[in-house]
C-alpha cells in the first residue's frame, strides 16, 4: 500500500516538474556537391536554420556520389541523403530497401524556362549529330547515374549501344573538362556547377540536352528510411522547416549577392563564378515548397526499367512520404504571418 502511495506521489511530482529538454539528435546528412546540395549552404548563414543545435545537430557527411550515399543509408550510417532518381530506384529494386521514402525535392532538370544539363563536345569536333557519336568515347560520371540514364536513353533511340557502337567510360565530374579538352573523350555531361566553368564554355559546344533525352526529370530528391522518419519525426520537421526557410531566402532576388557570397564560401570558388546563374532561371528548378514532381519521377524510374537497370516496376507514390515537408511548410507559413 505504501508503495502505491509513493508511486502516485512520484507521478504527481513528475507532472508538475519542468520537463527536461531532450538532447538534440545528431542528424547525419549526406551530400555530394557543395552548394548544389542545399544542406551545405543552409547552415552557412546564422539565423536561417533556427532549429539547428536545438532539436537536431547537423552532421554533414561528404560522398563521391549518390550510390555511396545509398550504401550508407542501407547500413544505417546515414540518416538522410540527396539521391539521384536512378539511385533511389536502385536502392528499392536492387538493394532491397523497400522502406526508402522520398521526403522532398532537391532540384529538377528540364523544367520549362529553367536549366537542363547539356551534353557537350569540343567546338572543333566533327560531331554534329547523334549518329556522329558512333565509334567515339563518351564520358559519364557513374554507370546508372541520372545523367548516364539520359545519355543511354538517347543513344538507344538512335540504335547506338555501349561497347558495340560507342565506348562509355566513367570519369569524375571535376576531371571531365580536362579529358574533353585533351581529346581523351569526345563528349561529357556538363552538369552544374561544372558546366558553367568559363574555361569549359570557351571550347565546348552543346550536342543535346538532358531534356532532349528524357524530358523533365526529378533529378535529385531527398530521402530517408521509414523507420527513421517515425523515430525522429519532430527533428525532421524542424530540419525541413529550416530547409524551406533557407531555400526561400536564397531564391529571393533581393538576397542574390549574399547567396552568391555564401556559395563561394562553401565551395571555395570565386563569387563571380555563381553570380550570373545561381538561383536564377539558368539554374535547376527548385520547388519553393520542396515538393517533388512524383509524375516525372515515375517516368524516370520507368525508363530505368526499360533500359534494364532494374527488373521490377516501382510505384513511386508507395515510396513517398511528403507529410513532414508539408507540416514544415504549414508551420513556416504560420510563423511568417
Amino acid at each position: 500500500m505504501r508503495f502505491v502511495k509513493f508511486a502516485a506521489l512520484a507521478l504527481a511530482l513528475l507532472r508538475v516538474m519542468p520537463a527536461q529538454a531532450a538532447e538534440p539528435y545528431h542528424l547525419r546528412i549526406g551530400w555530394v556537391v557543395a552548394g548544389a546540395d542545399l544542406a551545405t549552404l543552409m547552415f552557412a548563414k546564422p539565423g536561417l536554420a533556427i532549429h539547428a543545435g536545438k532539436s537536431y545537430v547537423p552532421e554533414l557527411i561528404h560522398f563521391q556520389g549518390t550510390s555511396t550515399e545509398m550504401t550508407a543509408l542501407a547500413t544505417g550510417d546515414l540518416d538522410t541523403a540527396a539521391l539521384a532518381y536512378s539511385t533511389f530506384a536502385l536502392g528499392i529494386a536492387n538493394a532491397g530497401m523497400g522502406d526508402l521514402r522520398v521526403i522532398s525535392d532537391e532540384f529538377q532538370d528540364g523544367v520549362p524556362g529553367y536549366h537542363t544539363n547539356p551534353f557537350v563536345v569540343r567546338k572543333d569536333s566533327p560531331i554534329h549529330s547523334i549518329a556522329d557519336l558512333k565509334g567515339k568515347v563518351l564520358a559519364t560520371n557513374e554507370r546508372g547515374s541520372a545523367v548516364d540514364m539520359a545519355m543511354r536513353a538517347l543513344l538507344a533511340r538512335h540504335h547506338l549501344q555501349d561497347k558495340r557502337d560507342v565506348n562509355i567510360i566513367e570519369v569524375r565530374f571535376p576531371d571531365q573538362k580536362a579529358m574533353l579538352k585533351e581529346g581523351k573523350v569526345d563528349l561529357i555531361p556538363a552538369v552544374l556547377p561544372f558546366g558553367m566553368d568559363p574555361e569549359l564554355l570557351a571550347f565546348d559546344r552543346t550536342l543535346f540536352t538532358q531534356a532532349d533525352a528524357i524530358g523533365r526529370s526529378q533529378m535529385i530528391l531527398r530521402v530517408a528510411r521509414a523507420g527513421f522518419l517515425q523515430a525522429h519525426h519532430a527533428a525532421m520537421v524542424d530540419f525541413m522547416e529550416d530547409y524551406l526557410r533557407a531555400l526561400r531566402y536564397f531564391q529571393d532576388p533581393a538576397h542574390h549577392a549574399e547567396t552568391v557570397a555564401l556559395l563561394a564560401q562553401v565551395s571555395k570558388r570565386k563569387p563571380e563564378f555563381y553570380d550570373r546563374w545561381a538561383f536564377t532561371k539558368q539554374d535547376y528548378y527548385r520547388d519553393p515548397n520542396a515538393l517533388p514532381d512524383l509524375a516525372a519521377l515515375q517516368k524516370n524510374v520507368d525508363l530505368q526499367k526499360q533500359l534494364g537497370f532494374i527488373h521490377t516496376s516501382i510505384d513511386v507514390k508507395q515510396h513517398a512520404d511528403l507529410s513532414i515537408v508539408k507540416e514544415a511548410a504549414q508551420r513556416l507559413a504560420k510563423a511568417t504571418q
